[in-house]
Formats: C-alpha cells, sequence, structure tokens
C-alpha cells in the first residue's frame, strides 16, 4: 500500500521545484504584460514636459487704470483673467466666456474690448481701463452716477460691463437717441431686464446732467 502510494505522490524536493518554475514564469509573464503601461506612462510625461514648455510665460507691459504693470503671463491668458487673477481687479466679470453677454468689456486704448477673447499678450504697451478705474478716488464717473439715480442695475453682475460699454457708446457718438443706444448696447445682456433704465442714465450723461 505504501508502495503504490509512492508512485503517484511527488517527491517534496519535486514539488518545490515545479513551485519555483511557476513563480518564475508568472513574474516574467507580469513584467511583459506591465512593461508597455511602463512606456506609455514615460511618453505620457515627456509629452507633459513639452506642454508645459509651449505655455511657458511671456513678459507683457500695461498701462491699467493708468498705472505701469510688468506682467509675466502665459500665451495663452486671456485679458479678463490676467486682469482678475494677477492685478486682483474682479470689477470685470467673466460671464459667457464666448464674447456674447458684455460682462467683460473694458476699454483698450480708449476702445471697448471683450476681454474674455482678448489675449494679453496681444495688448504689449497699450492702456487699459477697467470699471475700477473710472472714478476719481471717491469721486464716481458720471455714467456710474446716472446708472445709481436710475436703476440700471438690479443684480449688478452685469453692470461693470454695462457702464464700460455705455461711456465708449457716447465717446463713439452712438447716443444721439433712443435707438442707437439701444443698438450699440445690444452687446450687454442684462438678465435682470433692466435696459430702459440704462437707456435713461446713458441719455443722461450724453445731456450733460440733463434729463432727456
Amino acid at each position: 500500500m505504501d508502495k503504490t502510494k509512492s508512485q503517484y505522490e511527488p517527491e517534496k524536493g519535486d514539488n518545490s521545484e515545479s513551485r519555483r518554475d511557476f513563480l518564475k514564469k508568472s513574474s516574467i509573464l507580469t513584467a511583459i504584460s506591465v512593461a508597455p503601461l511602463a512606456v506609455a506612462k514615460a511618453a505620457e510625461h515627456n509629452l507633459g514636459e513639452k506642454l508645459s514648455a509651449a505655455f511657458e510665460t511671456t513678459p507683457v507691459n500695461l498701462t491699467v487704470n493708468g498705472a505701469k504693470k510688468q506682467l509675466n503671463v502665459e500665451p495663452r491668458a486671456t485679458l479678463l483673467d490676467t486682469l482678475r487673477e494677477q492685478l486682483d481687479l474682479t470689477g470685470t466679470k467673466k460671464g459667457c466666456d464666448y464674447g456674447q453677454c458684455g460682462a467683460c468689456t473694458v476699454h483698450v486704448n480708449g476702445q471697448r474690448v471683450l476681454s474674455c477673447l482678448s489675449l494679453a499678450v496681444m495688448h504689449e504697451g497699450q492702456e487699459v481701463t477697467t470699471i475700477e478705474g473710472l472714478a476719481k478716488g471717491e469721486e464716481l464717473h458720471p455714467m456710474q452716477q446716472a446708472f445709481i439715480q436710475h436703476d440700471g442695475f438690479q443684480c449688478g453682475y452685469c453692470t461693470p460691463g454695462q457702464i464700460m460699454s455705455a461711456v465708449a457708446c457716447i465717446n463713439e457718438g452712438h447716443a444721439n437717441n433712443e435707438a442707437d443706444i439701444r443698438e450699440f448696447m445690444s452687446g450687454n445682456i442684462c438678465r435682470c431686464g433692466a435696459y430702459p433704465n440704462i437707456v435713461k442714465a446713458i441719455q443722461e450723461v450724453k445731456n450733460g446732467g440733463r434729463k432727456s
């Protein structure tokens, strides 16, 4: 009986050898399967370095609200994000980010610009005016005062862009009548619907403080 059993059971030494062979083969197979993943990770790391290099900062000199600023910005950074994040001028609002609402309107060299569609590097050496730059200390700009007097805002989110466009509308000679004002202010959306009061505020400033 013992002799028969020994014919079918492997010796302990043989069993240990077969286990070691199995572990070796498993390790080799695992290494082969992981190798492509390691290569892919390395390639991904190199790609990240290339992308990072592509977006290195560029020096830009701006005059913002009368003060000269030397900035380092990414080539892809918008004027809006640069004003808000680097200069902490958060009066200029981020609305749609597609240039459709007008909340981000600022003046560049006296012309109104949608800052969400304009790259900061495009304005090297130019003068930028934001809503913070309209008032003279504690003295409000006439357009700011008119918006208050005529309730030209409700929630106030679109108001900075509305005021910047309203000032430009007069300076551009597009505030001669109500129809023109509505036409040339149409790029600024007020979700609260304060349009009639905005028009009145613009008309009053255009008339030198006299109500139309």
